[in-house]
């Protein structure tokens, strides 16, 4: 048998009944730093963690040394909706054995950061995402399913892909 995805069950219902008991405790303020390392290498600094390169692939005039930004919004989409997959079966008390998340989106690239085709209606980003995940555990599929529509339906990322966010930037010179 393969071996069972566990989180802490009872950290789990501690913050779910945290959050209940008082939804600010749920609101958070992330933060990253991207550091442009040379050409379009950039380190991404999160908490104290080992930073994280970004890349482009030659075709887009990059050294091909790490993904490019698009893929990893995508990458970072397909781990939010494991960890809301993952969640939801232990509120559930079902034992998954494979959680896979596979993503293709859809981009049309020929704005060339701002430097190319950039008419006023143009769609920029990413336009479509397709979603196949595979889950195995010991519940039946209507349960599966359950948990899988639970997921994709409360999945902050998910949500940030059908409801964006406002971006507003500053510009510090030096």
């Amino acid at each position: 048998m393969t071996d069972a995805l566990v989180i802490d069950a009872e950290g789990l219902d501690r913050l779910s009944c945290n959050a209940k008991a008082d939804p600010s405790t749920g609101k958070k303020t992330l933060r990253a730093k991207t550091v442009c390392e040379s050409g379009f290498r950039n380190m991404t600094y999160v908490r104290d963690l080992a930073p994280m390169l970004v890349g482009e692939p030659p075709a887009l005039l990059g050294d091909d040394s790490a993904p490019n930004p698009s893929e990893v919004t995508l990458a970072a989409l397909g781990s939010c909706i494991s960890v809301g997959l993952l969640a939801n079966a232990t509120h559930r008390g079902v034992t998954l054995t494979k959680i896979e998340v596979e993503m293709e989106g859809d981009i049309d690239i020929s704005a060339v950061w701002g430097v190319g085709d950039t008419p006023a209606d143009k769609t920029l980003g990413i336009t479509a995402v397709r979603c196949k995940v595979t889950l195995a555990g010991d519940a039946d599929d209507a349960t599966l399913k359950e948990i899988h529509d639970n997921a994709i339906a409360w999945s902050p990322v998910v949500n940030t892909f059908r409801r964006p966010a406002s971006v507003d930037s500053t510009l510090s010179i030096g």
